[in-house]
């Protein structure tokens, strides 16, 4: 429940802002979805910066495995996905020397 308060609750802040900067809503298409591509990058600037004051690497590999799937909603590879895409010839190989 406290989540649909608080969606509602961000729901009004914007309609004020809106009406503040006197953009009708619901907005057009494409000033929507830069809004929406603007809250979902501003939601992943978070965990890096937590991380680094935490005194953490932040590399690219965690990115990509943290925060690019929240952006782009598709799921983080799995192992399986990583071997079936890895060039024939190279699968298989710790096992055998």
């Amino acid at each position: 429940m406290k989540v649909y308060i608080v969606s509602l609750a961000a729901g009004i802040l914007v309609g004020i802002i809106y009406a503040l900067i006197q953009v009708r809503s619901p907005a057009p298409p494409a000033v929507a979805l830069l809004g929406l591509l603007g809250m979902l990058i501003g939601e992943q600037i978070v965990p890096p910066v937590k991380r680094m004051l935490a005194g953490e690497p932040v590399t690219v590999a965690w990115f990509r495995s943290e925060c690019v799937p929240k952006i782009t909603g598709n799921p983080p590879p799995t192992l399986a996905a990583a071997e079936a895409s890895a060039p024939l010839g190279t699968q298989g190989k710790e096992g055998q020397q």
